[in-house]
């Protein structure tokens, strides 16, 4: 693959500085691009040292123009750059078709340009759009519905009468539509609550590898439109995850909750059951949230409270020997001066 970077330039909606002919054969990093590769600086870090990178061309900010490379000045490098990437190498595409060692239930109903690779495994009454792509020895239940450009990657099951949107990906070994974890006691044994309801997921959500997502005890579970979530990532019965929210490495989302628009819930954070986190939250790492978010709020600990208040709680803890020390002499010296003044309290 070779593109001039006029070529390029018009893909990212960029500006060039330097010489438009040069002509670019792949795309790297900073550190490792080459003469005849293309790569990009989106920070005054990488910007102040742009002559260090061995690349022919640099993807950089509008207002950046200090620079004996070629440049290509666009809003957004990093954004810019994941174009450039998808032109050199773009993502592989199974070709079509129903492989004879895949098992096609009853009522099965598809679109154009479908690929079922080996040993996948596909229910009754099953829907698939047009281009869905099911890798090896995954499973689609019963009364599945799946949109248009969906892409199931290995080891993926997807249980009956879940929905599945429009470009959707789901990578290796999720599960879609697993029982919640819903228990009754009587005083001696646990009875397990049906779980009667479905997941849902919206247009172009990507789920990771390694994902659970629970049905809904009644209802839906629901992953809303533009929805991305890193590996090792469980969402609850009934939860709602609203759009363009990010859900990172080992997050765990508790039954019935609702996350707001715009919301990122960072590695390892927790969410309660029945907590309603408002749009444009921030929870940070391994974070426990056990009561309800307003809108905006940047929260961290366990429990959760307010970032910056977080942060001075954890300026004081390492000193709290210290404070201790000078407490116990400051009672000392107070007893001492009872003592001198003849006090008896």
């Amino acid at each position: 693959m070779e593109a001039t970077l006029s070529e390029i330039a018009d893909i990212v909606g960029g500006r060039i500085i330097g010489n438009s002919n040069t002509v670019i054969c792949g795309a790297a990093s900073f550190e490792d691009a080459k003469v005849y590769d293309i790569t990009f600086a989106g920070d005054a870090g990488f910007l102040k040292k742009i002559e260090e990178t061995g690349a022919g061309a640099v993807i950089v900010p509008q207002s950046f123009n200090e620079s004996s490379k070629n440049l290509v000045q666009v809003n957004n490098p990093k954004i810019a750059f994941a174009k450039v990437l998808n032109l050199f190498y773009p993502p592989s595409v199974p070709v079509p078709g129903i492989s004879s060692s895949a098992h096609i239930g009853n009522g099965f109903k598809c679109g154009r340009d479908v690929s079922i690779a080996p040993n996948a495994v596909i229910g009754d009454n099953v829907v698939l759009g047009n281009r869905v792509s099911i890798y090896p020895c995954s499973y689609i239940g019963d009364s599945v519905v799946i949109g248009d450009d969906v892409k199931i990657y290995s080891n993926v099951s997807v249980l009956e009468r879940c929905i599945i949107g429009n470009r959707v990906i789901i990578h290796a070994g999720s599960v879609i539509g697993s029982d919640g974890f819903g228990f009754s006691s009587d005083g001696e044994k646990y009875f397990k609550i049906p779980h009667t309801g479905i997941v849902r997921i919206d247009d172009d959500v990507e789920i990771g590898a390694g994902n659970t997502i629970d049905r809904a005890t009644f209802g839906k579970t629901w992953i809303c439109r533009g929805v991305k979530t890193d590996n090792q990532v469980h969402v609850a019965h009934n939860v709602t995850v609203g759009e363009d929210s990010l859900l990172i490495a080992q997050a765990g989302i508790g039954g019935s909750s609702s996350i707001g628009k715009h919301t990122i819930i960072s590695g390892q954070a927790a969410v309660a059951d029945h907590i309603t986190i408002g749009d444009n939250v921030i929870i940070a790492g391994k974070a426990g949230v056990a009561k309800s978010v307003q809108n905006g709020e940047v929260l961290s600990g366990v429990p959760a409270i307010p970032h910056k208040l977080w942060l001075r709680v954890q300026n004081i803890i390492p000193k709290l020997p210290d404070i201790r020390k000078k407490l116990l002499e400051i009672e000392k010296r107070v007893e001492r001066m009872e003592k001198k003044n003849g006090d008896t309290y």
